[in-house]
């Protein structure tokens, strides 16, 4: 028998703002801190940046008769926040509005279903001037900002996400410094992992104070599915403080109003929380429609020394341990079943909330074949498994409800600038030619037939 999915499950794909639209300097846009620190020697392999990319702003009719071409239903895309609102703060820039709203009305046009994400890293270079995430007063620009893009779209788009992987922003932009704005400040990561929470929490209470009754308000979070290397009981602590700051740093206070007593612990030496003010923790914990999970890979760890100390604040102990297993270009391990327990714990631990797997895809060494095609079977049996392993986790009673695989073109990959590929459509960084891959061709079959062959 054939895997089916749900009838009326989601189907879609993702991308993000800087990483597919280019255009920096066109159309009002204002710089944002990628910008500033893409054009940072030494920050991004071989100084790449998203001055181009993908060229999207001008091809974006293109990309989406490609994502007609999948069948799929769905497109998560981003709104690039220096773009809409160059200053960070007041009026809306009018030719911005113009690039989404004629965005989405290109979607409709063909039956796909729009899904904003708010802020996915772009903050605008003005706002980090003035302080960035660290600084309170940014998650009240977020909301305003917020409000203020509702309210020009919300006629069509009936799908809002606040923010993407704030663990990423927080962690990986004030701790290890290895995204923008390339800060290594434990005290500045905690700051800005509460003024992300609590700028989801003002703009959700204020798109819903107006929102249309079929609106839907949700968050992207990133997971990772820890487990300890062995029973002893160091490697246990590990692996507890490993997924308290990584994951329960974020899900308790959204979903239980409450960060976690043993991370507020673990962090006490960093700050005194002084940045908690009164009734900010029942502002962060507003409902949620919807909550999205960005899954890739499992962490197993062990009490040892830390690789990379700085991404545990305050816990240089923690050391992660590696299998073996087949990886992606990224070093990340391929584990499907790491997704089938994290969609499980959460539906456990954190009941009642619609999930959707925003993101999940693979980088492998795409190449051109004589034949002109990409061949990338590696990356079809990657989703492939994922796609069981989500199906295994409806079957057990989890609240799934789509799927977006990550990405629809290869693009800028961060740090890792256009090295790392993770599109099912090839991008010809030099000519921007896009070739659909095998996996563009065998997703669509999925898509269409709501499910996959049987193993």
């Amino acid at each position: 028998m054939s895997v089916q999915f749900p009838d009326g499950f989601a189907w879609g794909t993702a991308t993000a703002s800087y990483q597919i639209e280019g255009a920096v300097n066109e159309g009002g846009r204002s710089p944002s801190i990628w910008d500033t620190f893409s054009h940072t020697p030494g920050k991004v392999d071989n100084g790449d940046t998203g001055d181009v990319a993908d060229d999207h702003y001008h091809r974006y009719e293109e990309d989406v008769q490609l994502m007609d071409d999948l069948g799929v239903g769905y497109y998560r895309f981003s709104i690039a926040w220096p773009r809409i609102q160059p200053d960070g703060r007041g009026a809306l820039n009018e030719e911005g509005v113009d690039f989404y709203s004629r965005l989405v009305d290109a979607l409709l046009a063909k039956d796909i279903t729009p899904w904003v994400t708010l802020y996915h890293w772009d903050l605008p270079q003005v706002l980090q001037d003035a302080g960035g995430w660290p600084a309170r007063d940014t998650a009240e620009r977020f909301a305003e900002y917020a409000v203020a893009v509702y309210d020009r779209l919300h006629d069509r788009v009936k799908h809002w996400t606040t923010l993407n992987e704030p663990w990423v922003s927080a962690f990986i932009g004030h701790a290890t410094g290895r995204h923008a704005p390339g800060i290594q400040d434990p005290e500045a990561t905690l700051l800005a992992t509460h003024h992300l929470l609590l700028g989801h929490g003002l703009a959700t209470q204020a798109m819903r104070e107006r929102a249309d009754e079929d609106s839907v308000f949700g968050i992207t979070l990133n997971v990772t599915q820890v487990e300890a290397a062995s029973d002893d009981p160091g490697d246990q602590d590990a692996a507890r403080r490993a997924d308290g700051l990584v994951n329960r740093i974020f899900f308790d206070p959204l979903l239980r109003g409450a960060y976690p007593e043993d991370v507020l612990e673990a962090v006490s030496g960093i700050s005194d929380g002084s940045y908690i003010q009164d009734g900010d923790l029942e502002q962060i914990h507003q409902p949620l429609d919807v909550l999205g999970i960005n899954y890739y890979f499992r962490t197993i760890v062990k009490s040892g020394q830390a690789e990379e100390p700085t991404q545990w604040i305050g816990q240089p102990d923690i050391e992660q341990v590696y299998r073996g297993w087949p990886q992606t270009e990224m070093g990340w391990e391929i584990d499907p079943e790491g997704l089938y327990l994290f969609l499980t714990r959460v539906a456990r631990d954190y009941p009642g909330v619609p999930l959707y797997v925003t993101e999940n895809g693979a980088a492998f060494p795409d190449e051109k074949s004589d034949d002109g095609q990409v061949h990338d079977q590696p990356r079809i049996d990657y989703l492939d498994a994922h796609f069981r392993a989500a199906h295994r986790a409806i079957e057990d009673g989890v609240d799934l409800r789509g799927y977006f695989v990550w990405s629809l073109l290869d693009n800028f990959e961060w740090s890792f600038g256009y090295r790392m590929r993770f599109g099912i459509i090839h991008v010809d960084f030099d000519t921007l030619e896009r070739t659909p891959k095998d996996s563009a061709r065998w997703y669509a079959q999925v898509t269409r037939a709501n499910g996959l062959p049987e193993s």
